[in-house]
């Protein structure tokens, strides 16, 4: 029985009666990565998917849910967090369509086969490894911060696990998007979609979302603004959609 662990907790993710298992210390998914899910919601149907840096395996749920994706292989290089997305898998009794492979995203090319994937999605690290506050947790500091790999390295191998056109789904720290760019045109990863995410109409932009494609052409499209916030404070409609509930209006 694949029941939590001391310390995990279930939660309920309100969408294909899916459940997730996370550690109640450790780092759980924020409103990025569903964020991400939607805005990738445009991937074909039947289509073969990585989930770099997968965590509890929220974005490859989330996608299942929201796509008519075939197969998801989510990599995450700590074990624990690993084995406890597994267990969240075989709990929604979704082994034939998600599996999760414990590697550092850098060596996959060793075990899977190159250049045969539709779609890589991800949620990195935000932090390079000498910025921003040192958590003593260190599952928390993994998840964080480029320890293990860094925004090239996540770049590099989506090039060469992705079909050619294939697209790569990312978010990131709005504050990095020179360096994002930069890498994607390195590595022949061409951004074709931008959009920003704002907390409300008078904040800076804390988030994006870019949809890159392998060998594309150059031009890219800049999408309205994402609000998270209306001036009350509460969701915006589009958020209260995105998490699959009903708008203030209904």
């Amino acid at each position: 029985m694949d029941n939590k662990k001391e310390n995990e907790r279930i939660d309920d993710l309100e969408i294909d009666n899916l459940r997730i298992i996370q550690k109640k210390d450790g780092f759980c998914f924020g409103i990025d990565s569903v964020l991400l899910s939607d805005f990738a919601k445009n991937i074909k149907n039947n289509s073969k998917v990585i989930d770099l840096g997968t965590g509890t395996g929220i974005l490859g749920f989330l996608l299942l849910a929201k796509t008519k994706i075939s197969k998801i292989i989510g990599i995450e290089i700590q074990k624990e967090i690993a084995e406890m997305a597994q267990r969240s898998i075989r709990m929604n009794k979704l082994e034939e369509k998600f599996e999760v492979l414990n590697y550092n995203i850098k060596d996959i090319d060793k075990v899977l086969k190159t250049d045969s994937y539709d779609a890589v999605i991800t949620n990195p690290p935000y932090k390079k490894i000498n910025s921003g506050k040192i958590n003593d947790n260190e599952m928390k500091l993994i998840s964080r911060h480029e320890i293990k790999a860094n925004l090239e390295d996540f770049i590099k191998i989506s090039f060469k696990m992705l079909k050619d056109k294939g697209a790569l789904y990312i978010v990131h720290r709005a504050e990095r998007l020179v360096d994002i760019m930069a890498e994607m045109r390195k590595c022949k990863m061409e951004p074709k979609r931008i959009r920003f995410v704002y907390s409300n109409k008078t904040s800076e932009s804390k988030l994006v979302l870019i949809e890159a494609i392998k060998n594309g052409r150059s031009s890219v499209r800049v999408e309205k603004p994402l609000y998270v916030y209306d001036n009350d404070g509460a969701y915006t409609d589009e958020i209260l959609k995105i998490y699959n509930k009903n708008s203030k209006g209904d």
